[in-house]
């Protein structure tokens, strides 16, 4: 991701917020009841985000259309765009990929910066974690119930002592990428912080600072089992470096750094290969235990998946 500050961050947080609050006043269907909405109501033509396109004076589809003319979306590099379209298929419609189960507007998600949304994450069918400002929540789709599972607003320190853990904790901690996976949770910092916890547990079980680079942002966390079984989480950093952490012990075992930010790292299910993705046109597939680059892709994310005849790659253009 590229470099943010402050001053930049509010740039741009304040352009999107301005563009909401236009789009808020196109529409004007601020609603003060929080109610959501239900499959039975959306089967009877109510939209699901709860927008009563009855009463405004635009419809849903032309409003649709004028956002797709006018939005002009944030690129890195100018009108990479352009050209990404010409390789898409265009997509056949007609067929049913989901059933609309709920929309609940009771839970309010949040982000600190635009580029940052690895915030939410779904353990189950009905399980969620998100932020909300400095809180991890975590709501049920069965109960409708949503929880407070970490708060970083005060001050957090470590329940546990393990090697290279901050005892004096962080204070205040403004939450720039979550993952959670088998009752483990971990949060990555805007100054290169990690807090781990364990679901199941009370407190905090480790602290700890990546790096003391001015560039430290944590821009992804992803929790895995390595191929002996052992849980593991790699953290991709704005400080160019991606960082493996053994969960049980919560030490350092490799650390790949790499000329440009880390912006995202995904591990193949073998868990022979990394593919990382960053502020750079081209993405790396990279050996997981020696770093080496075995193969250089053009795209913007990845995911690797086991296939019937071997390994699937799936791109997504920018």
């Amino acid at each position: 991701m590229e470099g943010v500050h402050d001053d930049v961050g509010g740039e741009f947080r304040g352009r999107e917020l301005a563009s909401l609050e236009s789009d808020a006043h196109e529409s004007d269907y601020v609603n003060s009841e929080l109610d959501d909405t239900t499959d039975a109501q959306a089967s009877r033509g109510q939209d699901i985000q709860g927008i009563p396109w009855d009463r405004l004076s635009i419809t849903r589809e032309k409003y649709r259309q004028t956002r797709l003319e006018q939005y002009k979306n944030y690129e890195n590099i100018p009108h990479s765009g352009e050209g990404t379209g010409k390789d898409c298929n265009i997509t056949e419609k007609g067929s049913l990929y989901y059933e609309f189960q709920c929309n609940t507007r009771s839970v309010k998600p949040t982000i600190l910066h635009f580029q940052l949304r690895n915030l939410l994450w779904a353990t189950s069918k009905h399980d969620v974690y998100f932020m909300s400002h400095f809180s991890v929540i975590h709501w049920s789709s069965l109960s409708c119930e949503a929880s407070e599972v970490l708060n970083v607003s005060g001050h957090v320190t470590p329940s546990e002592k393990h090697p290279g853990s901050l005892l004096e904790g962080f204070t205040q901690t403004q939450v720039s990428s979550l993952a959670v996976k088998d009752k483990l949770l971990v949060a990555g910092g805007f100054q290169g912080e990690l807090i781990c916890k364990h679901l199941d547990q009370p407190g905090v079980s480790f602290c700890s600072r990546t790096t003391d680079d001015d560039n430290a942002i944590t821009n992804a966390i992803e929790i895995y089992d390595n191929p002996s079984g052992a849980a593991h989480f790699t953290a991709s950093s704005n400080d160019c470096g991606v960082r493996d952490f053994d969960m049980e012990t919560f030490q350092l075992s490799k650390h790949f750094r790499f000329p440009w930010p880390a912006n995202h790292t995904s591990l193949s299910p073998d868990g022979k290969l990394l593919v990382i993705v960053g502020d750079n046109p081209d993405g790396m597939l990279v050996d997981s235990e020696t770093g080496k680059v075995v193969f250089t892709l053009r795209f913007c994310k990845l995911t690797l998946e086991p296939g019937i005849e071997g390994l699937l790659i799936w791109m997504g253009f920018l």
